[in-house]
Parts: structure tokens; sequence; C-alpha cells
């Protein structure tokens, strides 16, 4: 990116006037965890245990504490390996340990999605109170200089433009993507229901 390129974005930037400062960094936050989830969920996905691996590891030893490779992190090891180090005797208590164990892995899979969806709304609101701010900008211009002014007028309706097209700029992407970590969120919490089904089935 050069340095007229720049130069030309903060010239944009700068027609949509303070308001692009809050729009700006609401945009820099929702993508931040946005990232954040991206890789959060890519790593669970590739980095769990398949379903007939946690039969495997039920079926060869039941009794066994470090049968899950150290490797696994997704919401399927954690569990099993939860629950084969907690295990009890009891198969009542050992279902409690199961949903107690997802009941607490539950928040971590749904984390900063609802920021991500607020971030996303107010985007455009953003972009509503530039226009807003616009307008009121040329009205005044109006007002002292009358409509034979139109460089003047220019101002205040670029404002109005540029914080509108930016504030939909930012929320389009925004819920797209928040739709898409909140489906890979669902997808997660299934599989790691699956898992419990099993664990409670075998023990």
């Amino acid at each position: 990116m050069n340095s007229d390129m720049i130069g030309n974005i903060l010239a944009y930037l700068g027609q949509g006037g303070i308001v692009m400062i809050p729009l700006i960094l609401c945009s820099f936050a929702m993508w931040a965890l946005i990232l954040d989830r991206m890789f959060f969920f890519s790593r669970l996905e590739r980095k769990d245990i398949a379903l007939h691996a946690l039969v495997r590891i039920l079926d060869r030893d039941p009794a066994s504490k470090c049968l899950v490779p150290s490797e696994a992190k997704g919401p399927r090891a954690h569990l099993a390996r939860h629950v084969l180090s907690h295990r009890t005797k009891d198969c009542k208590v050992n279902k409690r340990i199961v949903d107690q164990c997802c009941m607490a892995m539950v928040p971590g899979l749904e984390r900063y999605l609802a920021s991500i969806a607020v971030f996303a709304a107010v985007a455009p609101l953003f972009g509503l109170l530039g226009t807003v701010t616009g307008m009121i900008t040329t009205f005044d211009v109006i007002t002292l200089f009358g409509t034979g002014n139109a460089k003047a007028m220019a101002g205040g309706i670029s404002e109005a433009l540029v914080t509108t097209q930016s504030g939909l700029v930012v929320a389009i992407p925004g819920f797209f993507m928040s739709a898409l970590l909140f489906r890979r969120s669902h997808a997660a919490k299934n599989r790691l229901e699956e898992a419990a089904i099993i664990l409670k089935r075998r023990l």
C-alpha cells in the first residue's frame, strides 16, 4: 500500500467527521473478536477426537486415565479426559460429572459471539448518527449562506454519505461473520453433546 493510497483513505475517512472515530474503533474491535473466534473454532475442530476414537478409548480400558492423546484439545477430548480423571464407581455420579463438565465448557464456546453481534448492530447506528450530524451541518450552512453556496454545503453532505456508507461496510460483513460463528458454535456444542451421550451410556 503506497503513500498515495493511504492518503486517499485518510482523506475519505476525514470527510466523515468525528463520528468516524468510534465507527473505526467499533470495526477494529469487532474484527479482532471475529479473528479470535475463527482461530479458536478452527483449532477445536482440527485437534478434537472423533466419536469412533472416543468409543475405542472407553472400550479399550475404561479405568485408564491417560488414554486421550495429549495433543487433542477439542471439546470431546477435554470432556473425555475430565470424566476419565474424575469418574467414580457410582453411575449416577459419573453422569453428573459429564453434565457438569459440559455446562462448564458451553460458555467458552459462546464467548464473544454476543459482543460481535452487538458491534455489527452498532456500526450502522454510528453511520446514522453521522448522517444526522452531516445534515445538521448542511442546514447550518444553508441558514448562513443560503442554497447558492454549493461548496459549503458539500461538507455536510459528504459527512452524511461517508458515515452511512462506512457504517454499512462494517455492519454487513459483521452480521455475516456473526451468523457463521454462531453456526460453528452450535456445531461444536452438538459435538460435545454427542460425546456426552456416549459417555453416559458407557460409564
